[in-house]
Order: structure tokens, then C-alpha cells, then sequence
């Protein structure tokens, strides 16, 4: 059932929902919404009719729409909200950033005591050996920045030809134009004419759906792998410059390769000096049961972008951390006494960079990799009981607290669900109506909690789960 009452005291917040709850009339918040709001990721017209579902306020791993309706989000928000939707540690420390220097930037070798602090903070983590740390503002500018790196260190080479990026299938790595180009879901690319040329697409690692009758995991790895050196001998070793890769593909419904997969696939980089590129935009900071997902899937990278987690979404900060040999081609095509052409406004904030320091000193008071590995064990044994007493469950996926669970016409064929049937939707309306937030993506249902639940609220979450999949499971069976 929906809470509906609230457990803090806070009188202006208190205010503010009660004012937020006025949905009629030509001033209210869903008709302003309407009026004037262009919203990510979301179908237009659908929109006009439905209206918005306005978040008025958060506690800890919850949120509080504006009907006062308080749901426990299973996504932290979009894959990203780690330490939840308020956090008195990080409030205060963006508070007392803002009191010192609400903003400067880090062109013309400018810099502030905070970004300095968490370059240095970042560096020490990341699986990269004396890194250097570029800071941007979104996932996408960090990917971008990987991309525009890749093409500087092979022009500070001589082999300028190298311009090509290698993706996968169904990945997703941001949405501005090559960030855009890179990911591999075709609505990403339908009304913008993309994806960019220069740009190479290989199979993703699905071994659920992707192997052939009869093959092997094992054969299915060779394959793929098979199918990326055929690929660049087929485009030509001298004109690739990166293969980008997240470590689990969450985009696509969490996707863990299966074993030795990156073995395989560093082997034949490295084979053809091929620069690798990691995107732990989601996986980074923890969520894999891992400091990094580089670390769970065992993969080294040439360079890493971060983002979501890296400040747990209280500020629009990202990172891309570089091995000394890219830093080593950034300063030597400078070394004219020009300046490296790239950055933004804002990287570097000094506020974003203080909750960056922050968060990190919160993931380690509680030991991020510890919680995660039992919070995501017990939920991920939760989940598998659940398909395995499922008709309708294909596979149940995932590392630490990102997992996913495959839902199916029948487990026998592992045929997708009819789309006209809405399977993986009624299941989230459900799960909705008994205040837990899902996301259906594909024919999979995501998992990506705050790591501030506990385990009560791990079981609350696979109960709701289990309940509503079970009752849409009922239906289809009685249609």
C-alpha cells in the first residue's frame, strides 16, 4: 500500500508539499509542467495525457511525490542517487563549499583547493597507475572527452588515421551527438540521423540472448571475440582509435559479459595498439560490489569516465581519468607553448568537486564494497528464488546492487514477452501502487537501489517484486 504519512518534522518542507499537492486549476504544477516542460527520454503526446509524476521531496533511499504518496525507488533514481535523495553529510558539505566559493574555473592552470582534493581522491582510487583526472559535468561530456583524447594521442604518434571507436550493441554512453553515435539502441539514433560516421558496432555480450543453439559460453566469448578482430581487420588496425566498453551494460537490461570475454578482448586491443576506453558512468564508485567495475570484470583501461555515483547525483560532475601515456600525448603536442583546446565552463567546480570529496569520505566511513556485496548478495538470492518459482522469469542477473531480472513468454523457448500484452509494465504499475520504484527496460526489470537501504528494505523491495510479478503472472495465465 502507499505510506502517505511522512516521519520527519521539517515545517517548510511540510509547506512545500502541501503547496506542491494543488493539481487543478490553470497554476497548478501539472499544467505548468505541460505548458512548459520538454522531458528526457519520454513520448510526447503520451505525456499531454498522463501528466508528469512530481517528486516534491526525498528521505534517505525514498521519495515523496506530490500527493504525499512516499515510495521506496529501487533506481536511485537513475542509477545514480547512491546515498539516497537527502543526505545531511553531503548537504552540509555543498553548504559550506557554496559559502566559500560558489564558482571558478580550471582553464588557464586556475584550480581551487576542493578540485584539487578530489583529483587527487579520484586518482587514488581508479585502476590506473599515476592517473590524471579531467573533470566535466555529465556522462556524456566525460565519454566525449575519451573520444577527443583517443584522436589528440594517436595525432601526438603520427598515425592521425586512427579515428575510429569500436561499441557494442545496446550499450548506452550519453546523449550528445557522439557520445550519442556510440550507443547502440536504435531510438537513440532514429530522429537525429545518427550514428556519426567513423563509428564501428560489435555484438554485445548477452550470453543469454545471444549465443546460437548449442554453443558454449566458452564458444560464445571466442566468437564474439573472433568478431572484433575480424572487425578491425576488416576496417583497418590503422584507422582504430578506441573500443569503448562499459563493464556491466546497464543500459541494455545489466548485461554481465560472461567470463574471460575482457580477457579476450584486451588480448586483441593490445594485439592491434588499440586504446580502451571504460565507461563506469554507472558501474563506478561501488555499484558493482567492486570499487570500479574494471575491478569486478577485470579489465585495465587506457582511460575512465565517471559520473552518478562519483558524487551520488548531488551535483552535475563527472570525471575521466587518463593514463600518463595520454597524458604524456597531451603535453607533447603542446609543447609549442599552446594550450590543451578543451574543457567546460564548469569542470572543475568547486562545489561539485566538495561533494565529490565528500562522497567519497562517506563511502569509505562505510566501507561502500563490504555493504554492497552483502546488500546486492542478499537481494540477488532473493531474486533468484523468485525466478526459479517463475514461470515468466528468463534469467536473473547482476553484481553487487545493479541486477536485473529477464522476463519471458515461457522459460522452455526464452521467447520475449508479446509486446501488446505490457507484461514488464503491469508489473511496475504494481510494484508502483505498493510504493516501490522499478524500471522496466527492454524486456527486463532493473534493480539499483541507494546503498543506504538496509536489509528489511532489501526484502520490502523483492516482496513488492515477487508479489507483482506473481499477480501479472496470474493474469496471463487466466487470459
Amino acid at each position: 500500500m502507499k505510506q502517505t504519512h511522512f516521519s520527519f518534522g521539517d515545517q517548510w518542507l511540510a509547506d512545500t508539499i502541501e503547496a506542491s499537492m494543488t493539481l487543478s486549476g490553470s497554476n497548478s504544477l501539472r499544467d505548468r509542467d505541460l505548458r512548459h516542460t520538454l522531458h528526457s527520454q519520454t513520448n510526447p503526446a503520451l505525456h499531454e495525457q498522463a501528466g508528469p509524476f512530481i517528486i516534491a521531496s526525498g528521505e534517505g533511499p525514498y521519495v515523496i511525490d506530490s500527493e504525499g504518496n512516499r515510495y521506496l525507488d529501487a533506481m536511485a533514481g537513475l542509477w545514480c542517487a547512491s546515498l539516497g535523495f537527502t543526505n545531511d553529510r553531503l548537504a552540509a558539505a555543498a553548504a559550506k563549499a557554496y559559502d566559500t566559493l560558489g564558482f571558478y574555473h580550471t582553464f588557464g592552470g586556475r584550480a581551487s583547493p576542493s578540485a584539487i582534493t578530489a583529483a587527487e581522491a579520484v586518482a587514488e582510487l581508479v585502476p590506473i597507475n599515476d592517473a590524471r583526472v579531467f573533470f566535466a559535468t555529465s556522462g556524456s561530456e566525460a565519454v566525449e572527452t575519451m573520444v577527443k583524447l583517443t584522436w589528440l594521442h594517436f595525432k601526438a604518434l603520427g598515425q592521425e588515421g586512427r579515428r575510429k571507436i569500436i561499441a557494442r550493441d545496446r550499450a548506452f554512453h550519453g546523449s550528445t551527438i557522439f557520445a550519442a553515435s556510440l550507443t547502440g539502441l536504435p531510438h537513440m539514433h532514429r530522429e537525429f540521423g545518427l550514428p556519426l560516421d567513423g563509428i564501428v558496432h560489435v555484438s554485445c555480450p548477452d550470453a543469454y540472448r545471444g549465443r546460437h543453439p548449442g554453443e558454449t559460453v566458452e564458444d560464445f566469448v571466442t566468437r564474439l571475440a573472433n568478431e572484433l578482430e575480424e572487425t578491425i581487420l576488416r576496417e583497418g588496425p590503422e584507422t582504430i582509435g578506441a573500443f569503448i566498453a562499459e563493464p556491466i551494460n546497464a543500459g541494455a537490461g545489466v548485461i554481465v559479459p560472461p567470463d574471460g570475454y575482457f580477457t579476450k578482448i584486451q588480448q586483441i586491443l593490445r594485439k592491434y595498439g588499440i586504446l580502451f576506453l571504460a565507461d563506469e558512468i554507472v558501474c563506478g564508485f561501488g555499484r558493482t560490489g567492486s570499487w570500479f567495475g574494471c575491478d569486478t570484470m577485470g579489465i585495465q583501461p587506457d582511460m575512465m569516465a565517471m559520473a552518478k555515483g562519483m558524487s551520488s547525483s548531488y551535483f552535475p560532475i563527472s570525471a575521466v581519468a587518463v593514463g600518463p601515456h595520454i597524458y604524456e600525448s597531451v603535453k607533447s603536442i603542446n609543447s609549442g607553448k599552446t594550450n590543451f583546446g578543451h574543457g567546460f565552463t564548469n569542470s572543475g567546480h568547486p562545489v561539485g568537486a566538495a561533494i565529490i570529496n565528500e562522497t567519497i569520505a562517506i563511502y569509505r566511513d562505510m566501507d561502500v564494497v563490504q555493504t554492497v556485496g552483502r546488500l546486492g548478495g542478499r537481494l540477488m538470492r532473493r531474486l533468484q528464488a523468485i525466478g526459479e518459482a517463475s514461470s515468466i522469469v528468463g534469467e536473473v542477473r547482476g553484481r553487487g546492487l545493479i541486477l536485473g531480472v529477464e522476463i519471458v513468454a515461457d522459460k522452455t523457448s526464452g521467447a520475449p514477452p508479446a509486446p501488446e500484452l505490457d507484461v514488464l509494465s503491469r508489473i511496475d504499475k504494481y510494484a508502483k501502487a505498493a510504493g516501490i520504484i522499478l524500471r522496466p527496460q527492454g524486456n527486463t526489470i532493473t534493480f539499483c537501489p541507494p546503498f543506504v537501504i538496509d536489509e528489511t528494505q532489501v526484502d520490502t523491495i523483492a516482496d513488492v517484486f515477487e508479489e507483482s510479478l506473481f499477480k501479472v503472472e496470474s493474469e496471463l495465465r487466466g487470459a
